[in-house]
Parts: C-alpha cells; sequence; structure tokens
C-alpha cells in the first residue's frame, strides 16, 4: 500500500500579504520605530522623575508665604533683571495651590534652522518665590534630557514643521504591521490557539524559537495599547487624522474655529498690573483647577502679535485633558471670554486629551506603568523581528549550500 502524503495547506491570501507587507515594513523602518519607541518609553514617567528632582525648587518656604503673592509684573521685571536674557519672557505658570512657586518661561524659536538644538534658541525655567521674589531655581532646559528625548520622538532631532513627517511616516507603517502582525498571529484552530498566549519552553532548547515566541505573543499582547499610542501620535502629525477623529466624535471634520476677539479697550492707557488683573479673575473662577498659563510677550506659539490675553486653566497637574479657556482685554483685563471645558464638543475635548492618551497619563498612574511596558515591548519588536528574518536567511544560505 502506498503511504498517503499530508500535503500542508498553502497560507491564505490575507496570511501570504500580511506577511510580505510585515517583513518589507519591518525592514525598512524597524530601526526608527526602536528609536522612537524607546525614546517615548523614556519620556512617559518625566513628570513623576522631575517633581522629585526639583522638589526644592517647586514648593517655596512656607515661612515666606503670604496671604497675597507679589505683582506678577513686579516677579517679571524682577526676573528679566536678574537674568539678562537676550529674549523677553514668554510666559508664566500660576499654581492655585499657594505652597507652590511660579514658573518663569523663556523660549524662542528659529525658523529658519533645520534641526532641534538650532532651532530652539533659548528654552529656560525659571522658578521664583511669588512672596518674595526670590529665584529658586534656573533650567536651561534646551539641553536637559527630556526635551531632548521628546524631540527625538517627535521628529528625530530634525525640525518639527517636517521631521514630524520623518516620524509619521513609519509610524503609519508600524500600524500597518501591527495590523498584519494580528492577521498572522490569529490562529487556524483551537489546537493552535494553545500555544499563542503564553510561553511554554519546558521542552525549548534552542534560542530562536524562544526570540520567536517573544515577537509572537508579546507583539499581540501589546498590540491594541500600541494601535492606540500610535493612531494619537500620529494625530498631531496629519491633519487627515484628526479630521477622521473630529468626524467621529463629533459629526464634523473640523474643530470650531475660534472668533478673534479684538481688545475693546485699546484707546485707553495700558494698566499696569493687567497682568494681576487676569490672574485675580482666573483665580475666582476656577478655583478647583492646578493652575493657570499666562503669556507675558504678547505674541502666540507662531510669533503673530495677541489680539488680547488669553490664558490656558488647566486642571490637573501634569495632565492636559481638563483646560478651560480665558480671553482678556489686553488694555484693561477686562474679561472677554470664558470657554470652560465642560461646554467644549466631543471633538474639542479629545483635542485637549489626546497628549494625555499619547503618553498614558489619562489614565492616572496605572495608564503610565502599562503605556511603559507596553513601550518597553514596542522597543523590543524590531529587535526580536529583525533576528527571525536573520536566523530564515541563515537557514536558506545552509540549504543551498
Amino acid at each position: 500500500m502506498r503511504k498517503k502524503h499530508h500535503h500542508k495547506k498553502k497560507p491564505s491570501f490575507a496570511k501570504k500579504w500580511s506577511a510580505k507587507l510585515h517583513l518589507w515594513f519591518g525592514l525598512s523602518v524597524g530601526l526608527i520605530v526602536f528609536i522612537v519607541s524607546l525614546s517615548g518609553t523614556m519620556y512617559v514617567f518625566k513628570d513623576e522623575i522631575q517633581n522629585q528632582l526639583r522638589k526644592e525648587v517647586m514648593y517655596v518656604n512656607a515661612e515666606t508665604i503670604r496671604q497675597n503673592p507679589l505683582s506678577v509684573e513686579v516677579l517679571k521685571e524682577k526676573v528679566t533683571l536678574e537674568l539678562h536674557q537676550k529674549y523677553p519672557l514668554t510666559s508664566v505658570e500660576v499654581p492655585l495651590d499657594k505652597t507652590k512657586s511660579y514658573e518663569f518661561l523663556y523660549y524662542e524659536k528659529n525658523k529658519e534652522a533645520w534641526n532641534y538644538f538650532d532651532e530652539v534658541k533659548i528654552n529656560k525655567l525659571v522658578y521664583v518665590n511669588p512672596y518674595n521674589g526670590e529665584i529658586l531655581g534656573i533650567y536651561n532646559e534646551k539641553y536637559d534630557i527630556f526635551p531632548i528625548l521628546k524631540s527625538i520622538h517627535w521628529s528625530l532631532l530634525l525640525k518639527t514643521d517636517w521631521g514630524k513627517y520623518v516620524v509619521g511616516i513609519p509610524v503609519v507603517l508600524f500600524i500597518i504591521m501591527l495590523i498584519t502582525g494580528i492577521i498572522l498571529w490569529w490562529p487556524k484552530n483551537k489546537k493552535a490557539r494553545k500555544g499563542r498566549f503564553s510561553f511554554d519552553w519546558k521542552n525549548v532548547k534552542t534560542w530562536k524559537r524562544k526570540n520567536y515566541d517573544l515577537h509572537n505573543i508579546l507583539g499581540f499582547y501589546v498590540s491594541f495599547i500600541a494601535l492606540v499610542i500610535s493612531l494619537s501620535g500620529i494625530y498631531f502629525s496629519y491633519p487627515w487624522v484628526k479630521n477622521i477623529f473630529n468626524f467621529t466624535l463629533s459629526g464634523s471634520s473640523e474643530l470650531p474655529k475660534e472668533k478673534p476677539i479684538k481688545s475693546p479697550d485699546s484707546l485707553i492707557a495700558k494698566s499696569n498690573s493687567v497682568f494681576d488683573l487676569t490672574a485675580q479673575q482666573t483665580r475666582k473662577l476656577y478655583p478647583a483647577y492646578s493652575s493657570f498659563r499666562i503669556p507675558l510677550n504678547g505674541k502666540n506659539k507662531k510669533g503673530k502679535e495677541l489680539n488680547n490675553i488669553p490664558v490656558t486653566v488647566y486642571g490637573e497637574d501634569g495632565r492636559f485633558s481638563v483646560r478651560s479657556q480665558l480671553a482678556f482685554d489686553k488694555y484693561s483685563g477686562k474679561l472677554l471670554m470664558n470657554t470652560s471645558h465642560q461646554q467644549l464638543n466631543n471633538a474639542e475635548k479629545y483635542a485637549n486629551a489626546n497628549y494625555d492618551v499619547h503618553t498614558g497619563s489619562y489614565f492616572g498612574i496605572f495608564g503610565k506603568i502599562i503605556w511603559f511596558i507596553a513601550g518597553l515591548i514596542c522597543t523590543s519588536l524590531p529587535v526580536t523581528g529583525f533576528l527571525i528574518w536573520l536566523g530564515k536567511k541563515k537557514k536558506k544560505g545552509i540549504r543551498k549550500t
């Protein structure tokens, strides 16, 4: 009798092309995915680490605390005179916690530069005791590890305007790799499913098999969180991604445009205490919030002159998801606009929350831990994937000889 030969079933069309795309994209952008994943993972606990390292300057001496802090204008002049910087102060972050110091920021960009170090002319953070004007600490953020990690993660230290696309394109390909990876992982039957969820290395001696399992099993478990991280990442880079989110959440592809509010009191003399008037009103309107930021140089992020004084109020420390927006007359300090977090539509709320979703802080410290572990696994995937490809290549080479 002739023995029956059991032919191996050919892979389906979906699995065949998933394998090809997974390999091609992995080899082409694997290194960038490794760098972006590693830098992002190292950035996750930025706030927790800095809060410990800067504890002495973030809080004021209890003996110096008074009923009312010094004028913002007075503190601004004091910092300007003591530091003698080439550029004007950009903004001040005022905490509603009376035990905390004010954070004055110098930030200026060079539009003609092509890399991070040339693009950022100055990024200096000054911690000031608001009750006596004492400068508690000065940090050159331009050369601090976390802003550098952020720039690597965002644009590979290239100019942010176009560097984000150098990272954005590989991230889009990484999303395709995650989807094709799930298709390749998907078991054919119940028997095959057993070995896809856990490691069984009792009878496994070769490192190749262990490496394959690490890539296959860890890749599956991290894929869904990695998709959330990746999609929230390209949300920053591509307007079309933002438009899809906006349409899904609120039925319109664009966020409501802010109507320009001109200061009606432009004919009157500018009040010397305009910043203090804005600070006082903000404290009254949002006493339960964490802090608020006031621009001091009269310009927006693009360097254009502001028609008024926009004040951003943050609901919680280390999070941007809950924030409200105020606008004050830049001459008289009169309140012109008050848009609370509750008044925003779902797309606007998500726009504020996207950074927190991307870093895991939206889900608290537990979310950050999960995001950190997921980041480590994402960092390992290009390495384990490359080793799988290398092992197969060597095997084919041996067969040929």
